[in-house]
């Protein structure tokens, strides 16, 4: 008489492929036939903006993207109706100008020269460019481009003095830290990833020099950093996904055991 096997303990019937591995992680667990994990685990991935995988910098969120825009409007009233929040910024600034030494404020706020910060945006291009990144090398110059098309039209309208020179009208927002901002930060982007501490380094020694100089209030470069948030997004976004067209229009890879197979991740640091 045969034995009805138990609910629950399926028996090992032979000659039949196993459909999961004996040591995996849990019973379920797939793999493949030769051994190798999976081509694109799901782990390896990091959600992008809207949430999809596959983006390898960290690229903004729509959270603080929309703070920072949200940040902008604000200050950018209370410069217009000179509000408390302006008052405020003044009393700061002046308490901040000349704490250290003039030479030593002008060197950080140079960092923000076009002179200085083009230069090195320009090498991380040229960089991008020739190891197939053309795309990203492309917004990363739009990026760079589109700030005075965003600052002089805000500076002309705010007409906003300076702490040093109140006769004098246009210092809101300030250039000099949009400038700093985005070109070492997409520079940052286009040669390796690591290099992104440097760039906000970067950034606020430019900022702060500007503030402790008299070069600009602290608002000014406040806003300056939430504008330029939404615009970093260009060059990181192509960075990600904008790989040069090689072998027939893509960008290919060798994938384990020597095939070649079509990459689907950032540039690598």
């Amino acid at each position: 008489m045969r034995e009805t096997p138990r609910a629950g303990h399926p028996q090992h019937r032979p000659h039949r492929a196993d459909a999961h591995t004996a040591g995996a992680s849990r019973s379920g667990t797939p793999h493949r036939s030769d051994g190798r994990p999976p081509h694109t685990p799901r782990g390896a991935r990091q959600p992008d903006p809207l949430g999809r995988p596959g983006t390898t910098p960290p690229v903004p969120g729509r959270p603080a993207l929309f703070s920072a825009l949200v940040a902008l409007a604000v200050v950018t009233w209370q410069v217009l109706v000179h509000g408390p929040l302006t008052r405020l910024d003044e009393r700061v600034s002046r308490s901040l100008v000349d704490t250290v030494p003039r030479r030593l404020s002008e060197l950080a706020s140079d960092l923000g020269n076009l002179t200085v910060a083009l230069p090195v945006l320009a090498a991380a291009m040229a960089y991008a460019f020739f190891r197939g990144r053309r795309a990203a090398a492309l917004y990363a110059g739009l990026a760079m481009a589109a700030v005075p098309l965003l600052v002089v039209p805000l500076k002309e309208w705010t007409a906003r003095p300076g702490p040093l020179e109140p006769w004098a009208h246009g210092y809101y927002p300030s250039g000099h830290t949009a400038t700093a901002m985005v070109a070492y930060f997409s520079a940052a982007y286009l040669v390796s990833n690591r290099l992104v501490p440097v760039a906000a380094l970067l950034t606020l020694i430019t900022g702060t020099g500007l503030i402790v100089r008299g070069f600009h209030w602290p608002l000014d470069v406040l806003a300056s950093v939430a504008l330029c948030l939404p615009l970093l997004c260009w060059p990181l976004f192509a960075a990600r996904y904008g790989r040069g067209r090689i072998r027939g229009g893509d960008a290919w890879r060798t994938g384990n055991g020597g095939t070649p197979s079509r990459s689907t991740d950032g540039p690598t640091s």
